[in-house]
């Protein structure tokens, strides 16, 4: 992808997270909360999977 486009990408990504957490701060921190309770879940199960390994 040429750079110029990649650049007016991110931007208006950028752009576009901007603006729904000053439309609706309350759904974004939803959002994050749940994004980051999937990671978490995800690391405790690798975590859990490797000592079922080794166990």
């Amino acid at each position: 992808m040429p750079g110029k486009i990649k650049l007016i990408l991110t931007w208006l990504v950028f752009g576009f997270l901007v603006y729904a957490v000053i439309t609706s701060p309350e759904r974004a921190a939803d959002i994050v909360r749940a994004v980051w309770d999937i990671v978490l879940t995800g690391f405790q199960n690798i975590g859990r999977f490797f000592e079922s390994l080794l166990g």
